[in-house]
């Protein structure tokens, strides 16, 4: 039995209740004119399909990762179009198993963390799949910690400061006193909260306890540290300094639960390929020595996996796609209006008691089929060790923002806001903040985010819905928001017109792609393609609560072209 365990990425929704199968969908919808600056020929489309012709649902083969052409920007967006068509293509006797080839034994599943010792483990998958999918974990920066954003686009990673005697966070004044927090208050205006100790007495002059988190960076595109400080059941955001960190609306905590209109959970899965797998367990028990630093980016790396595995009796089924890191989101296939528009997968996953509405316990789990609203592809390919990070959606999630494209004769165009219709994570016409938490996680409870009186759906954006900003050259490649969106709209036009009809694939966009500049690690200047990228369902409340925030992108939080640009690798414990 195949078991995705999975606690997953950025954001979480939950059932409210029965749910409600949705009524007709308003899609996503791309403009036909856009100038075609980034194409897959017929002959090279052709050449994808194992057949060498395309076909209904058809077998593709994998982009071939140890020959990347690495030429910006298109070869990057035909890796993607092409491994998102790989992954969620028929598995074959190639890969085994049975469902699509990300189900397949050639790729393992990775367990949350265990609640001891914060390792997880390879999930092998087995000829017949059924995921164990989950709801937990928001996203995570650098330190594996939870993220959020302040009101003027600041991602702070957030640490949960020791609790004293009676519970509340410990501060130290500047004399070097501990004191344990029993009230807090800000005063307009001011920037720094008040806060009293469990004597009653205002701690003076406070500073908070050092982290081990400390040393990040702060700046444009990286992350710095925040204290949650927890009183009575409230939460306050403080920086290094001591200063409140305003948030976005409802994000004064990062435990995030997003809920979709029509009543349905989100579930989450990580998954990597045997090229990972066998990568970590022979660093881990010296069969690959010296012990890799960088995910493989040539044959000479690819090598010193293949010759450990085979060693090990081992065979890995498409080497040439190098490493491999996925995750993707789910939601009930019972309330989508017609589930055969999704890629689907039967799963056992979580219930909750939801006889009080301010508090949503877990009680037990059912096995019901989920319907895939996004996938995050992640992969090393030549020259590229920080990896390319990709992102797919469904056609109907959620509105998107305003953008500029160039039409066949370069004419510049809008893609205006829809102002009504049905999506899976925004209502018709909605009214009042979009991306705004209206519920989070308790430990393991579900309660209300920024609004007390209940457990409620919030309306979903996308704001940069090709992954640049408005007026916001996203790389120096491009030169401008219009020319990158222009790309990705151009090969979304290309890779869907030449499907055949009624292929399930077509229902999902490449939103963007994000890379360096020739693999560096990344920095606020170096990271090119669609380099303000973020998917709905994955990372929510890291794009804020409109179209000028600043807006997430991958590498703030994956800030490595080392091994640590996973943040799941060094937790995993071998297999075998």
């Amino acid at each position: 039995m195949r078991q995705i365990l999975h606690f997953l990425p950025p954001i979480f929704s939950l059932c409210v209740g029965t749910l409600l199968p949705m009524g007709e969908v308003h899609a996503q919808s791309l403009p036909a004119d856009a100038k075609p600056t980034c194409v897959v020929d017929p002959a090279m489309f052709k050449s994808w399909f194992d057949s060498g012709s395309v076909s209904l649902d058809g077998t593709v083969g994998p982009a071939d990762s140890v020959n990347f052409p690495d030429v910006p920007n298109c070869s990057f967006y035909r890796w993607s179009e092409q491994m998102f068509l790989w992954l969620s293509s028929t598995t074959t006797s190639r890969f085994g198993g049975t469902g699509k080839v990300f189900e397949s034994p050639a790729f393992f599943d990775v367990s949350p963390p265990d609640s001891g010792s914060n390792r997880r483990s390879f999930i092998p998958h087995s000829s017949t799949p059924l995921s164990i999918a989950s709801i937990r974990t928001p996203q995570n920066g650098p330190n594996d910690l939870p993220v959020v954003m302040s009101n003027t686009g600041q991602l702070f990673e957030v640490v949960t400061p020791p609790a004293g005697p009676k519970g509340g966070p410990l501060v130290q004044d500047l004399s070097g006193k501990v004191s344990e927090v029993a009230r807090m208050e800000v005063d307009s205006g001011q920037t720094k909260p008040n806060l009293f100790g469990t004597d009653g007495r205002k701690i003076e002059a406070f500073s908070n306890l050092p982290s081990a988190a400390d040393g990040a960076a702060v700046g444009k595109g990286q992350i710095g540290i925040a204290r949650k400080l927890s009183v009575g059941g409230d939460d306050l955001l403080v920086d290094a300094a001591g200063d409140v960190i305003q948030t976005e609306v409802g994000q004064a905590t990062s435990n995030g639960v997003l809920i979709s209109q029509n009543n349905s959970l989100v579930y989450y899965v990580i998954t990597v390929n045997d090229v990972f797998a066998y990568m970590v367990t022979g660093a881990a028990n010296g069969g690959i020595s010296p012990a890799p630093t960088q995910f493989p980016v040539t044959q000479s790396d690819l090598d010193k996996i293949l010759t450990f595995a085979k060693a090990n009796q081992k065979i890995i089924a498409a080497p040439e796609t190098l490493a491999i890191e996925l995750k993707t989101s789910w939601v009930e296939a019972s309330s989508v209006a017609d589930a055969s528009k999704y890629i689907t997968m039967d799963a056992t996953v979580p219930v909750f008691d939801m006889s009080d509405p301010k508090k949503w316990k877990p009680n037990g789990q059912k096995t019901v089929r989920l319907a895939m609203v996004g996938m995050h592809v992640v992969g090393s390919t030549k020259g590229h060790p920080e990896m390319i990070w990709a992102t797919f959606e469904h056609v109907d999630n959620v509105p998107t923002g305003a953008y500029t494209y160039l039409d066949a004769t370069d004419n510049t165009k809008t893609g205006v806001q829809p102002s009504s219709g049905t999506w899976l994570f925004s209502a018709d016409n909605p009214a009042g903040v979009f991306n705004a938490l209206k519920a989070r996680f308790d430990t393991e409870d579900i309660v209300p985010g920024g609004d007390p009186s209940g457990i409620a759906p919030s309306n979903t954006i996308r704001w940069k819905t090709w992954g640049a900003m408005s007026g916001v050259s996203p790389n120096p490649i491009d030169g401008s928001d219009t020319a990158s969106n222009t790309e990705i709209i151009a090969i979304n036009n290309s890779v869907r017109s030449q499907l055949a009809a009624g292929d399930v694939r077509a229902n999902y966009l490449l939103i963007g792609a994000t890379w360096t500049i020739l693999g560096q690690p990344p920095n606020a200047s170096n990271q090119v393609g669609t380099s303000m990228l973020s998917n709905s369902t994955m990372e929510t409340y890291q794009q804020g609560t409109s179209a000028t925030d600043g807006g997430a992108n991958c590498f703030p939080c994956h800030r490595s072209n080392q091994i640590s640009v996973s943040h799941v690798y060094k937790s995993l414990n071998p297999l075998f």
